[in-house]
């Protein structure tokens, strides 16, 4: 197979099943945490400033207080990651023509400039988080298999998107195909594994925040 028979099937079939399995995936964890049902709180609400769904969300998105000092590298690491790859994921003018294709969304891109600092911050904050994880022995003793899995699932797309942008390594061509070929693994793997907390981060922040406030309990 060529490099652009390669690419070919990439961005037809392989596109095609991976986003199946994503769609899929996604719909049915989902189902599966909205159908356990919940009982419901007879008892009467308490009433405490702060308590509240929506202060949770907020709260747990800041460190603890003390936790940025003891534990830098997973704080601000994580910050600069998941932002770094919201601005490549959905600044980068490539991406937004695929999700437009895909959905019929849109929106203006960024300058290809600042994508490109932000794939190199996000790639770097990546490596220094990697690095603490191997370092630390409570975190590597914690790790498992898919910790070390969806780490490099989620690399490796950012990675050889950035390598083909610049044409290195590899032909463009083939570093392209590589390149859509680790997002599609990306997309196939995420509804099974720990990166579904994309879609169940903040849903489930709120609950417990809701849960607890009702008992006068901020979280």
């Amino acid at each position: 197979m060529t490099d652009l028979q390669f690419l070919t099937w990439v961005r037809g079939p392989g596109l095609g099943i991976a986003v199946g399995i994503f769609l899929l995936g996604v719909l049915w964890r989902l189902f599966e945490i909205y159908s356990l049902g919940r009982s419901k709180d007879l008892s009467a609400p308490r009433r405490t400033p702060g308590a509240s769904g929506l202060h949770t969300v907020f709260r747990r998105s800041l460190p603890p207080p003390g936790m940025l000092k003891r534990s830098p590298v997973s704080y601000l690491g994580g910050y600069i990651f998941h932002i770094g790859l919201a601005i490549v994921v959905f600044g980068f003018a490539p991406h937004i023509l695929l999700i437009r294709n895909l959905t019929g969304l849109s929106w203006p891109a960024l300058p290809s400039q600042f994508v490109d600092l932000a794939a190199v911050v996000t790639m770097a904050a990546m490596a220094v988080m990697l690095a603490d994880r191997v370092n630390k022995p409570a975190k590597r003793f914690l790790s498992t298999f898919e910790d070390w899995f969806t780490w490099a699932a989620t690399f490796l797309p950012v990675l050889t998107g950035w390598m083909a942008v610049q044409h290195l390594l590899l032909p463009y061509t083939a570093m392209l195909a590589l390149h859509i070929l680790a997002v599609e693994i990306l997309l196939i793997v995420l509804p099974f594994t720990k990166l579904f907390h994309a879609f169940t981060l903040f849903g489930s922040r709120w609950y417990n925040g809701k849960v607890n406030g009702h008992r006068g309990v901020p979280v």
